[in-house]
């Protein structure tokens, strides 16, 4: 199957683009970026087109700190703005599909995810936390991890093995102490971008669309 078409999307809160599948499976997925991009990075785009030929309605969208500037990181304070973009855009695929809506994120968008679905456990029905930021490079002991005893909610972490960010075994030791169900997958040979529009997805989406991930 091939993936469908992308349109501009622009409502109260939202900003993106909607793909929408050749052949729908009911399920929807909202997917943003991290500190340095938008909506419209090659890793991003590849990763809405794979979903979206995996059968789900992606709604890949800005953050709050994106839609009100261009370029820039996210200022200090503000993330909970960044996380109402977040929960508008559920909101808006869960009026367009019938099914589960999955929230997914790479780098600081993956970790507003996280924070947003442990806030909000029920939210989405599974989590895709891309390159998760477990700590700025070269300062490990500075972890963004004190919601994860919090999270309720099933999560795939897709990390790449040369990431400054957190290494494969310091991933597996945060991870351990969420409560829902996990899943790592570990790419060789790339960092934090994940190898961009060359991301290839198909253990992210086994894992994510799996029985196994979503079983509590």
């Amino acid at each position: 199957m091939t993936e469908g078409r992308a349109v501009p999307l622009e409502r109260e809160g939202v900003r993106g683009f909607l793909h929408t599948p050749k052949e729908s499976a009911g399920r929807g997925m909202v997917l943003t970026h991290g500190a340095g991009s938008d909506c419209t990075s090659p890793l991003l785009v590849t990763i809405a087109n794979a979903f979206c030929s995996a059968g789900l309605m992606v709604l890949r969208c800005d953050l709050a700190f994106r839609q009100q500037r261009r370029c820039g990181p996210p200022p200090p304070g503000k993330s909970a703005a960044d996380r109402a973009s977040l929960r508008f855009a559920v909101a808006i695929l869960r009026d367009i599909v019938r099914a589960d809506v999955f929230l997914a994120g790479h780098s600081y968008g993956g970790r507003q995810a996280s924070m947003l679905a442990a806030e909000e456990p029920g939210l989405v029905a599974g989590l895709l936390l891309l390159s998760y930021p477990l700590h700025p490079p070269k300062k490990p002991e500075q972890l963004r991890t004190q919601h994860f005893p919090r999270l309720r909610t099933a999560a795939v972490f897709v990390h790449g093995a040369a990431d400054p960010f957190g290494s494969i075994a310091e991933m597996k030791q945060a991870i351990a102490a969420i409560p829902a169900s996990t899943h790592l997958v570990t790419i060789e040979g790339v960092g934090h971008n994940l190898g961009g529009e060359r991301f290839h997805s198909t253990a992210a989406i086994a894992a994510l669309l799996s029985g196994e991930t979503l079983r509590s």
